[in-house]
């Protein structure tokens, strides 16, 4: 019997209508974990993991085949089915119970219980959807409170089955007595990106430079916008499109070491081909933000407080190129591998513009023979099994730069990599009950580069793992699901930042001699050898989906930052040597330093 429900499974997703090529957010994590137990309890067909966002329209497609193995569901299972089917009626041209015909030629739908306004013409050639964005957090400690509010609006269009545009906008707000002292990205910051920024005063570090947005400072706090959107043109092939949108990119529940999505999201070209079942390719080109000065292009300013004429620069190009082939012969295999390239030119490079391609070797053609430099090549991939019913095992791999020579005993080199493993265990033998574990480590200089706009960066964001070069993240979770919509879970974070290095080719001295210090010893150099700066936190969230990506959560957390003294006097001219505060103010932000007990309630609804 539950053969013939994943064929039909299988079936159904063959001849399922397209509509709407509009990604689900990484934030509706609700949604992404629900699906994932689907797939961990073999009630639908096994689907690419590797690469997020999905579409609303592949996740109409997975809800549509758990239907049809209803019988494979437990009963909160088929609770929380209705609930998203319901969510999802508009992409699967169901909307049939709560619409109002006014005309013979146009349906609308409005509710108040769930905030939005959805509208389709009766042969499907135009849908529409309209949401509110609104929400507040508030976060307290011993140290003190910072309350967080937003606000603002999605649309969603759909036309004739082949076009689908969207586009968000979220005005962000923060207060509270502590942002005169210090930022965080959100109340999970720790070390994602999170950067201490000093004044001219160089005393009281001050609330600005988040990271990818325009910040505007007040005495309360201070406030940003953020927006995302794009346009795609898509068929049973695939897609074609411009965006600005998060994606990740790696099997990981926690943190992805290849593309976490958690840097801010950038403008990019994508192509998603899927010509068969087994079969996807996902391409992408992106302007990245360098934030590394143009000394050669500027603009004179003559209104300065000082009253002096001043330069303005503007920062240097940086653009991206990726692609990830994904494969699944078998429900239960997924891998995908790829590569990416990150160059800076005054304009694109048409040569990247090319879906299918070795970056690396394109470099080679393009600048290798007039010896300049102006890329960072990267490999990945990634690895994704089920293989009985309710175990998710898990890893990716990212290769900066490799040779054979490292892996000689006599070599004391290492490559710059990353890698990561995991586990999922879920529905068994308590149904609703899963538990992960994630181990993350990541080599020297595995995202950094010499030239600094070449780094594997965008807007100061590591692109791949928060915890960046030389780290160490282990991450184990235990949830369970009592209820439709409600999430308990308990969390354990161990984050260690070991030895930092910059990326030096070579040392010379002021005396112009050549030392020690270049990349090469730096590779030599022991990896994991002496903590600079952990964290410890344990984590409790309880969470209620009260309707579709509407939250109510409340968290309690327990962390213990620490920084330790690095004050060798033996050390590389590429280290970064301080003492115990300067690591804990480079990577983690003031409300967190030390021991910690934190208390968030939050509402939220839309991403």
């Amino acid at each position: 019997m539950k053969k013939i429900c994943l064929i039909i499974s299988i079936l159904s997703t063959a001849i399922s209508v397209f509509a709407q090529n509009v990604p689900v957010p990484l934030t509706s994590t609700r949604l992404y974990d629900f699906l994932d137990e689907l797939m961990t309890d073999g009630v639908i067909v096994e689907q690419q993991t590797a690469v997020r966002p999905y579409t609303r329209s592949q996740v109409a497609n997975m809800l549509e085949q758990a239907q049809v193995a209803d019988s494979l569901l437990n009963s909160r299972q088929r609770k929380d089915l209705a609930f998203y089917l319901n969510e999802f009626a508009l992409e699967r041209d169901t909307m049939v119970n709560n619409h109002v015909q006014y005309t013979d030629h146009q349906l609308f739908s409005l509710s108040l219980a769930d905030p939005q306004f959805s509208y389709k013409t009766p042969n499907n050639q135009f849908k529409m959807r309209i949401r509110p964005i609104l929400g507040a957090n508030i976060t307290a400690n011993k140290k003190g409170a910072v309350l967080q509010r937003w606000w603002g609006a999605e649309m969603q269009l759909d036309i004739a089955n082949h076009l689908s545009i969207w586009g968000s906008l979220r005005d962000n707000s923060w207060s509270g007595d502590w942002l005169s002292k210090a930022y965080f990205p959100d109340e999970n910051a720790r070390m994602r990106g999170a950067r201490i920024h000093y004044g001219a005063s160089q005393v009281q570090p001050a609330l600005n430079n988040i990271a990818g947005v325009q910040y505007k400072e007040s005495n309360y706090g201070g406030d940003f916008s953020d927006s995302k959107g794009g346009i795609s043109l898509y068929s049973w092939w695939g897609s074609i499109g411009l965006q600005r949108e998060n994606i990740r990119w790696g099997d990981a529940y926690h943190a992805s070491n290849i593309l976490s999505g958690r840097n801010p999201a950038v403008p990019m070209l994508s192509l998603q081909l899927t010509p068969c079942r087994w079969f996807q390719l996902d391409y992408f080109h992106a302007w990245l933000v360098s934030n590394v000065v143009d000394s050669t292009y500027f603009y004179l300013e003559n209104t300065t407080k000082e009253g002096v004429q001043a330069k303005n620069y503007r920062p240097h190009n940086k653009f991206m190129a990726a692609n990830m082939f994904t494969f699944t012969p078998i429900k239960q295999l997924s891998f995908s591998f790829g590569n990416s390239i990150i160059y800076a030119e005054n304009t694109i490079q048409a040569a990247y513009l090319i879906p299918i391609a070795f970056y690396k070797s394109l470099d080679h053609l393009l600048t290798k023979g007039i010896a300049s430099q102006n890329q960072n090549s990267q490999a990945f991939a990634s690895l994704s099994v089920r293989p009985v019913d309710h175990l998710h095992l898990y890893g990716s791999f990212y290769l900066d730069e490799f040779k054979l020579s490292r892996l000689k005993p006599s070599n004391p080199e290492h490559n710059p990599i990353s890698y990561l493993i995991g586990f999922n265990w879920s529905g068994w033998p308590i149904r609703g009950l899963s538990l992960k574990a994630e181990f993350m480590r990541s080599y020297i200089a595995c995202y950094t580069h010499s030239i600094d706009v070449l780094t594997y960066t965008s807007n100061s964001f590591n692109m791949g793992h928060y915890m960046g070069d030389n780290a160490q993240s282990i991450y184990a979770e235990l949830a369970y699901r009592p209820l439709r919509g409600i999430l308990l879970k308990l969390s354990y974070t161990n984050d260690i930042k070991y030895n930092s290095y910059a990326y030096l080719r070579v040392y010379r001295g002021a005396d112009g001699v050549i030392r020690d210090g270049g990349i090469g010893q730096t590779l030599a150099e022991k990896p994991f050898d002496q903590a600079i700066y952990r964290n410890d936190e344990l984590r409790f969230d309880g969470i209620y989906e009260v309707h579709p990506n509407m939250y109510l959560t409340l968290s309690l957390a327990y962390n213990n930052a620490q920084g330790v003294d690095n004050q060798k006097t033996n050390a590389l001219p590429s280290e970064d040597v301080g003492n115990a505060q300067h690591y804990l103010d480079k990577f983690c932000p003031m409300l967190y330093q030390g021991q910690n007990f934190s208390c968030s309630i939050a509402f939220s609804f839309g991403f």
